[in-house]
């Protein structure tokens, strides 16, 4: 197998959640030694998130923490206790990069946090990535994606105009802030081989979701102007919409943005009368007629399964896509296939699991999954013998001090979210 970009590179991963460990799993992809880092007293929260297999809890069957953490060696280490604290000390000695996204003053509590960290690894990179940013008068308030997305923005314009604020089921500012966090690393690493220096990366993942509404934000600086719910529909674009077809909750997207283009579509659905009609023949008249319209459109996409009107659609130079379900659709999709955009991994404890792999690919330097996210503890034995030098009796004292173990130490009835 061709060298990986980042082969070499060694990251401590103390992160929490979806933001943090999604950055070092991008670096492990691409060849990075990830070590995780977690507390069985109190280990990741993913840990606990749905799904589960067989709808079965579980502290080693959540796919979700399993894909958060592709290719990573995983440790528990308590790093509340002295000799917890010795132990990171050392990973951290080991590593190029930390990454940690815990609300800032966390990590301070067990000199974990940049601040003590550089007086005894002078060039480390350390990256901090939590809600608001780690200055601030708001830098205390931590929470979740979905906190992230009403904070950034994103809530005001979800939904429908005669509704209130939708929230985003994925808590998209966690999605986006790793792909910021991991070129941020990348300029890091090309600056520490020039200079011999490390940097302290400070991201705010609220700021990252908010850069991909720029043009909101300008519309309002520019004009005054406040964005709010339209739905499905676009301001520079109509007919734009999801349209209902033939079958059991299935449904095409169709997008026009110029006159060609609708002159097209009239053409596809045959002509009808109803396309004639002067309120439909410019851009403006089509948007103060836009319900109606979307009504016309869906009373004839009814007739057809959503992968008819797509081939006819874009044959006709109409922008139209088939909107796919989460599972089978996705999976099965013959695009998904040719780029081998998933791939089965199989767990100790619950068999096989669907991965998704990178949506980019690197010719000379391919990603590569090869190890499913790693069972609480999984690799202690391994990394505390083989990376860390630590003697087998060390590592017995450490276990009987409750210092590491392959076990959760939760209390019962833990939540399952």
């Amino acid at each position: 197998m061709a060298k990986q970009i980042f082969e070499g590179v060694k990251v401590c991963d103390l992160g929490w959640w979806t933001a943090g460990p999604m950055v070092s799993r991008g670096l492990a992809l691409h060849g990075a030694t990830v070590v995780r880092v977690e507390s069985h007293r109190r280990p990741d929260g993913t840990r606990l998130g749905t799904p589960y297999k067989d709808y079965k809890v579980g502290i080693n069957r959540s796919a979700r923490y399993l894909q958060y953490n592709t290719n990573k060696y995983g440790i528990s280490l308590d790093y509340s206790t002295p000799r917890g604290q010795e132990v990171a000390r050392r990973l951290i000695m080991w590593a190029d990069i930390v990454t940690e996204s815990m609300t800032p003053g966390s990590q301070a509590k067990w000199g974990l946090d940049y601040e003590s960290v550089v007086k005894f690894k002078p060039d480390i990179i350390y990256l901090s990535s939590c809600q608001m940013g780690q200055h601030g008068p708001l830098n205390k308030y931590g929470g979740f994606g979905s906190f992230g997305a009403a904070y950034g923005g994103y809530s005001q314009i979800l939904g429908y105009p005669d509704r209130g604020p939708l929230l985003v089921s994925n808590n998209y500012p966690d999605l986006v802030a790793p792909w910021y966090m991991v070129m941020a690393l990348i300029g890091a690493l090309i600056y520490r081989r020039k200079t011999g220096k490390g940097v302290y990366l400070d991201q705010s993942q609220i700021e990252a979701g908010v850069s991909l509404i720029t043009p909101l934000m300008l519309d309002y600086a520019v004009n005054g102007r406040i964005a709010g719910r339209i739905g499905n529909h676009d301001p520079y674009m109509c007919p734009h919409n999801a349209y209902p077809c033939r079958g059991d909750d299935r449904w095409v997207v169709i997008v026009v943005s110029t006159d060609e283009e609708w002159q097209a579509l009239c053409q596809v659905i045959g002509e009808p009368e109803w396309s004639q009609d002067p309120r439909f023949s410019t851009f403006l008249g089509r948007k103060e007629n836009e319900d109606e319209l979307d009504s016309l459109i869906g009373e004839w996409t009814r007739d057809y399964s959503p992968e008819q009107v797509m081939a006819t659609m874009q044959a006709a130079g109409v922008p139209a896509g088939v909107m796919l379900t989460s599972g089978e659709g996705i999976i099965n999709d013959p695009q998904a296939k040719h780029r081998q955009a998933f791939r089965w991994l199989n767990h100790p404890e619950i068999g096989p699991v669907i991965h998704n792999t990178t949506s980019h690919q690197l010719s000379k330097t391919p990603a590569h999954i090869w190890k499913i996210g790693p069972c609480l503890g999984e690799d202690n034995e391994y990394v505390y013998k083989e990376i860390l030098g630590y003697s087998d009796d060390e590592i017995v004292d450490m276990l009987i001090e409750g210092v590491i173990t392959t076990e959760a130490d939760l209390p019962s009835g833990a939540p399952a979210y």
